[in-house]
């Protein structure tokens, strides 16, 4: 509160100095561990006890949350406000009453000055200037129940004090400030990290230096097209065959190690505890169907409503989700969030641009369709108390929960079982960097305000992140407590995401490698050379698997067109590793994710693993899609719908 003291004078103009003796008025009172003069431990809740009896609160009541702000380490009036006994609205307009002083339903924005003190109203919201041409100042607070007492004494003694001064709920006052400084506050997510360092940022698609040489290998592409002897086409043969290899065998190592490796424990929290504040972040886009299960998957997080900071971000434009929303009853510690249609209208861009209001020590995001486990809050909260302080992020595992819908959900489900509970696993237990998963990443938030948050340029914000976590010197783990989500059942819609996926991967192999040498040094070789193989080695897979194929193809009509006395070495050597490129990489697809898998699961599977070819194709058919809108729409992002659930498993039963 001292430094919001001290940001306010700056702000305000000098005259108004009775604006800077209200404010260190409201400086808050000292907290537990007081003693009354006699030196025995004084009642740390005596002052607000006082008020909210006498606003009409029951004791038992009163009692109750006294336990619960003891248990919690808040206080009586915290707990009062998230337990739902009374509105925001109606409780402040009874301090209002009490104080004997207007109350505020709404602000008029108008009278309001955007400075840098109003950004501090997001995250402790609890005063406001209005200026207006016709009467003095009037500055108006959401007062602490503990301070009443102080506030009614002031008033007593300097009645015209009373004219300069209203009431307001601590959301009247977010909202103003959101909306006051929204425009300022959007043009600074977009271009923080540009501006902060270009070099990190997929805002350039390609510096001068990749554009030509990408320029130079589609002419040298076209023209070894054109006049190719066999010997040329031999040896692009051979080198498109031995990177698939390359990645293929990294996949297989990954394998062992999953095989190998015994299931990390979930760490729990001793019951004492006393838990930080959590902020939960949650991009919703023309998702109005899925309201009601995200709020109900929401509301089932094991964290007390009174340390929680749910922010439900959604473009201002977005009447339908907006609507959905407001026919819901929110409870207090949800907060909507509106996004100002400004720069690109992509998940990253409002998830940066909510960041402003984040109240937590910690952060976690997710999507609108995902349902957490209820206590991966609190093994989050574990890991990082055990954690040394460089993990600035935890990756929670993703399951499919329609694993049964079809073949395109089976596959999907066997896919994210060897990435979020088999590869990101390893990666993590060898200190490699991870490229997230985007949903279910828990941050601390200092760390993440410090490296400029996500990158609204990037359609695969995640990824990204994670590698530039590792890069300034940070590391992310993994946790084993999951969040369900449903895969696409339409191949329309799947090669939709897919294809954004891979864009942005794209980006992301793009920003890192403008500067080679910089990130070997940065990341170190091994961790440099794990990076190559994993994103550049999942883009060469996906866009070089027809033409293995077509390979393969080929070399077995050049050896069926000849006596087998007569086959060449080197069309039998290309044969078989082309086979073992195909046939490997569908084998060890298959085992890394049901290695992962539960049995249930995998009995899910069961005949549709015979269509692992035909998605291997469609993954191919996406990752060229991507490459032709990296030059034609970079920044597009191909939104994912969602319907509310039809299968589910109990979120209390999904652990990696």
């Amino acid at each position: 509160m001292t430094d919001l003291i001290s940001r306010k004078q700056k702000t305000v103009p000098s005259e108004d100095d009775q604006q800077v003796s209200t404010i260190r008025f409201l400086r808050p009172a000292p907290r537990h561990g007081c003693r009354s003069q006699h030196g025995t431990p004084a009642n740390p809740f005596g002052d607000e006890l006082l008020v909210l009896q006498q606003i009409g609160i029951l004791p038992t009541i009163l009692s109750r949350l006294t336990q619960q702000a003891l248990r919690n380490g808040t206080t009586v009036e915290q707990e009062f406000l998230t337990c739902d006994y009374m509105s925001a609205k109606d409780y402040y307009a009874r301090l209002a009453d009490l104080l004997n002083l207007p109350f505020l339903e709404t602000l008029p924005t108008r009278q309001i000055f955007d400075s840098e003190f109003i950004d501090s109203q997001l995250t402790q919201p609890s005063i406001i200037r209005l200026y207006d041409k016709t009467r003095p100042p009037v500055t108006v607070i959401a007062p602490e129940a503990r301070r009443l007492p102080a506030i009614q004494a002031r008033l007593r003694q300097s009645p015209e004090f009373a004219a300069s001064l209203a009431i307001a709920t601590p959301q009247a006052i977010a909202d103003a400030a959101w909306k006051v400084g929204a425009r300022r506050r959007a043009e600074a997510a977009t271009a923080q990290l540009f501006h902060a360092s270009p070099q990190q940022s997929a805002r350039t698609v390609l510096t001068a230096r990749q554009a030509f040489f990408a320029g130079l290998l589609i002419a040298l592409a076209c023209f070894a097209a054109v006049t190719a002897t066999r010997a040329t086409w031999i040896g692009i043969h051979t080198l498109l065959s031995l990177l698939y290899m390359g990645t293929l065998w990294f996949r297989s190592l990954l394998l062992l190690q999953k095989v190998r490796k015994p299931a990390a424990p979930t760490l729990l929290l001793p019951a004492s505890t006393f838990l930080p504040t959590y902020t939960v972040l949650v991009a919703i886009y023309r998702e109005s169907a899925i309201v009601p299960q995200l709020i109900a998957a929401m509301q089932r997080l094991n964290w007390p409503a009174s340390r929680l900071d749910i922010k439900l971000v959604c473009e201002e434009d977005d009447a339908e989700t907006l609507a959905a929303l407001s026919a819901i009853p929110l409870p207090s510690h949800f907060e909507i969030v509106l996004t100002p249609a400004l720069g690109p209208r992509t998940k990253p861009k409002a998830l940066t641009y909510a960041l402003a209001g984040a109240r937590g020590d910690y952060l976690v995001i997710y999507d609108a369709e995902d349902r957490p486990h209820p206590d991966q809050l609190n093994e989050a909260y574990a890991h990082f108390i055990a954690a040394p302080p460089e993990v600035a992020c935890l990756q929670a595992p993703l399951i499919i929960a329609n694993v049964a819908d079809n073949w395109i959900s089976s596959l999907f489900a066997l896919e994210y079982a060897a990435l979020f509970r088999g590869i990101l696993p390893s990666l993590s237990h060898y200190k490699m960097p991870l490229p997230l998963g985007g949903t279910s990443n828990h941050f601390r938030t200092d760390i993440l305000r410090k490296i400029g948050a996500w990158d609204p340029y990037n359609v695969t914000e995640d990824a990204d992140l994670g590698l530039r976590l590792y890069r300034a010197g940070y590391r992310c783990e993994t946790l084993t407590r999951a969040t369900l989500e449903d895969a696409p059942t339409s191949t329309h819609i799947w090669i939709g995401q897919r294809s954004r996926w891979f864009k942005g991967w794209l980006q992301t192999w793009l920003v890192l490698m403008r500067h080679p040498r910089a990130a070997w040094n940065t990341m170190g070789g091994k961790a440099f050379l794990v990076f190559q193989l994993l994103i550049g080695g999942m883009l060469i897979s996906a866009l070089l698997h027809p033409t293995i194929l077509i390979f393969l193809g080929m070399t077995l009509y050049a050896m069926l067109d000849k006596p087998i006395t007569d086959i060449p070495l080197r069309e039998t050597v290309m044969f078989w590793i082309d086979m073992m490129n195909i046939l490997g990489s569908y084998l060890v697809f298959l085992a890394l994710g049901s290695a992962a898998m539960t049995e249930r699961e995998r009995k899910h599977i069961g005949w549709r693993a015979a269509t692992i070819p035909i998605y291997w194709l469609m993954t191919s058919r996406a990752a060229w899609k991507a490459v032709i809108e990296l030059k034609t729409k970079p920044f597009f992002w191909n939104k994912t719908p969602h319907m509310p659930t039809k299968r589910d498993v109990p979120t209390t039963q999904v652990t990696a």
